[in-house]
């Protein structure tokens, strides 16, 4: 964080602020860690402060320190929206677009008179803060919270609680810390965090080692739907509603899932696309290796973004005709694919 932006923050938390931290709409662990990160940190500042996420995350996530006092907009719009119009500040954590947020809170969130720090590590920020930290070099928007502490030089106000979930989101935004975003600094900064109290194992543990027998048998399903196009070097999967609704689907089950489309030997590309018939949309998750940009590709064609390696997007055409026109897309990218190889 620049000296410019930390003498901002620095004003406007020099005295006690009623602040609202928020998230992306379908939170991941670093949106999560990093708000939930963020609370507790603020609140050893003397802040009184309120975590609103647009709508549920998954139950791997509902063990982190602080999660019962996260306010779901969808549940409790009324609530939500009384807090952020009657706050002094809001932080946007890991998006940077208020249309991230989706529906009927964004329209709260443009309409309220607080003024918004951003905290963000994702391409193209919007101009809506009064202080903006972004930087797309950052593995996760949860290291960036660590680094906003320091800026601020209260690195010793991190706990246990502030430790744990933000190494729960470096962990789950970096892969377990295999992703190319993954630094040296990185590295230090987590074992700041473990020795800070954040126990890896069982982080892990907490995690990945929840799944229920329907999401095991869910990625069974969605591995016999892996379909490899060697000539270019990609790879997809798909998933639709009825095989969803047969294995009692719940929020993040399908987490991870693209990752395996990547893992195949000469693929630099992959995809999942998902069926969801309550929003007549398909979601679509991309992810690449090497310089081709997933980020591009998704904004260019499927009205969604992230970063050069891992993107979404989404298709209002039903599965197959998506299917179709992304197959009929690649070509176009060929030699990008074969260079990225």
């Amino acid at each position: 964080m620049n000296e410019d932006t930390t003498q901002i923050v620095e004003k406007l938390l020099a005295s006690a602020q009623k602040v609202v931290i928020v998230g992306h709409k379908n939170p991941d662990g670093d949106a999560v860690g990093s708000c939930l990160g963020l609370s507790f940190f603020l609140k050893s500042l003397g802040h009184t402060t309120t975590v609103i996420m647009p709508n549920d995350f998954p139950d791997f996530l509902k063990w982190l320190p602080g999660v019962e006092e996260i306010i779901v907009h969808e549940r409790e719009r009324e609530k939500s929206t009384e807090l952020i119009n009657s706050s002094d500040l809001v932080f946007t954590l890991d998006f940077n677009s208020l249309d991230r947020v989706g529906g009927e809170l964004q329209t709260v969130l443009e309409n309220c008179s607080a003024k918004f720090v951003m905290i963000d590590h994702h391409q193209q920020p919007a101009d809506y803060a009064v202080a903006t930290y972004s930087d797309v070099k950052m593995s996760s928007t949860s290291e960036m919270v660590f680094h906003f502490m320091d800026a601020l030089g209260q690195t010793e106000k991190l706990s246990k609680e502030i430790a744990v979930n933000l190494y729960t989101g470096i962990m789950t935004d970096t892969g377990s810390f295999r992703f190319s975003s993954t630094t040296p600094t990185t590295h230090r900064v987590a074992a700041k965090l473990i020795e800070a109290g954040a126990e890896s194992a069982i982080v892990n543990q907490n995690v990945y080692d929840t799944n229920s027998p329907e999401r095991m048998k869910l990625l069974g399903v969605a591995l016999n739907n892996l379909v490899i196009l060697p000539e270019l070097y990609t790879a997809y999967i798909t998933l639709t509603q009825k095989e969803l609704d047969d294995h009692n689907f719940k929020k993040g089950d399908t987490e991870g899932f693209v990752n395996y489309a990547l893992s195949v030997k000469g693929v630099v590309f992959a995809v999942i696309f998902i069926e969801n018939k309550q929003e007549s949309i398909v979601k679509i998750s991309f992810r690449s290796k090497g310089n081709f940009s997933v980020n591009d590709f998704a904004r260019n064609h499927y009205s969604g973004g992230g970063h050069i390696n891992a993107a979404g997007g989404k298709s209002s055409q039903d599965l197959n005709k998506t299917i179709n026109e992304f197959i009929s897309i690649l070509p176009r990218y060929k030699n990008e694919l074969k260079d990225a190889s």
